[in-house]
């Protein structure tokens, strides 16, 4: 059923749009909750079922003056869904043979071998234990964060902070940089141009990390943090000296996490606005999309999409094999981890009922995962963030709302 209305909540209009099967009715009317109940601005949902699209909905304003209505086509940087997304190109490698996850690091980067990595293994990198969530070294400068290349030669002489293969941290910008480089070396192309080629493109995907044209970026909705949020509260604070022990990290980390943008000083929703955010390649988290394409690339990883599959059942199997139940050290959130995506943890990130399910959120609310057993992706988006710990009320509503009819 197409749907074409008007939500009136909080003073004022949300137009909501797009289409969904007549069995999942129920998922509209959570979707215009979130607008009735929830501090919704401008948002959209997507579900795929055995490779057909069921859920389509977009609505909302993009722009916090609403002078610019949501459309089919509005993307926003979903934060750490990238690491998702990232995640799933890795593997893919991981599945062509190209990378095998018990190797060191070093024996596809040797330059990385320096100040004792030589034996940090790749699976590591994937589940947050390489010991190196941030950088400490005096190489790296002020917008050195947009830097690739000087960003890479800082992880090489990077030391571990402690035993790495222990204790998970979130390595919440390292890991994207640390896969894209190992992905790079492999196959000539970074996870952006992976991506495009070998994702998005076939998928025909509205989602990209970095190297956007100026189309992509006209569709770019405009996103307001709530500063309450842990990670924008721990920017403002003052930079701590170096801990000696990995529970000393859990405060000084998030902050370290930024230090090295153009401008540390400015407020992180002015980067994460700015045109620098939108072409550069952060693979942790500078992914701009809707919630089509995101829910798109999970129903390809779990199935197929228009005759496209990621990566085979094994591969896919071996992603979701769990690595530990830590409650890792930068936000002290307790996470079930796989192989670079996260698996269902509901006091921290909800995917619905099945404890199979995998993917990741990101800051504010968005989300993307797979149902590897219902053969579902599912994705939501928003531009207004929430500062709650987990991923939110919003997309918990629309989550329950699209397994009460499966």
């Amino acid at each position: 059923m197409q749907v074409n209305e008007t939500v009136e909540a909080r003073g004022g209009s949300f137009p909501i749009a797009g289409h969904v099967d007549d069995r999942f009715a129920p998922v509209v009317e959570a979707f215009a909750e979130n607008f009735r109940q929830e501090e919704e601005l401008g948002a959209a949902c997507s579900v795929v079922l055995d490779g057909k699209t069921v859920v389509d909905l977009w609505g909302g304003w993009a722009r916090a003056d609403r002078s610019l209505p949501w459309d089919a086509h509005s993307t926003v940087c979903m934060m750490s869904v990238a690491k998702g997304v990232t995640a799933i190109a890795f593997n893919m490698a991981v599945d062509r043979g190209l990378i095998d996850i018990d190797e060191p690091v070093a024996h596809y980067w040797p330059e990385f071998a320096q100040a004792g990595k030589q034996d940090i293994l790749v699976r590591w990198i994937l589940d947050h234990t390489a010991a190196i969530p941030v950088l400490t070294t005096d190489v790296m400068y002020p917008g050195g964060f947009f830097d690739y290349p000087a960003y890479i030669r800082a992880l090489e002489v990077q030391e571990p902070l402690w035993e790495p293969g222990t204790r998970a941290a979130y390595h919440v910008h390292n890991q994207g940089f640390l896969e894209g480089e190992l992905l790079r070396r492999v196959t000539g192309m970074t996870v952006g141009p992976f991506l495009r080629a070998h994702v998005t493109g076939p998928l025909n995907a509205e989602y990209a990390i970095g190297g956007m044209s100026d189309e992509e970026v006209s569709h770019v909705a405009e996103v307001l943090p709530n500063t309450k949020a842990r990670l924008f509260a721990a920017k403002d604070q003052a930079l701590p000296d170096r801990p000696t022990t990995p529970e000393g990290w859990q405060d000084g980390a998030v902050l370290r996490s930024f230090a090295f943008l153009q401008n540390p000083s400015e407020p992180w929703h002015t980067t994460m606005n700015s045109p620098i955010w939108r072409q550069c390649e952060i693979a942790s988290g500078s992914g701009h999309g809707n919630a089509r394409g995101v829910a798109r690339i999970y129903g390809a990883t779990v199935g197929s999409v228009d005759g496209v599959s990621l990566m085979s059942k094994d591969r896919l199997e071996a992603m979701l094999t769990e690595q530990h139940n830590q409650t890792e050290l930068l936000q002290e959130r307790p996470y079930h981890q796989a192989l670079g995506v996260l698996l269902n943890t509901p006091v921290a990130v909800y995917m619905g009922p099945n404890m199979r399910s995998f993917g990741h959120h990101g800051l504010g609310g968005s989300i993307g995962f797979g149902d590897p057993d219902a053969k579902l992706g599912f994705s939501y988006c928003c531009n207004q963030m929430h500062a709650v710990g987990d991923n939110g009320p919003r997309a918990r509503r629309l989550i329950d709302a699209v397994y009460s009819v499966l």
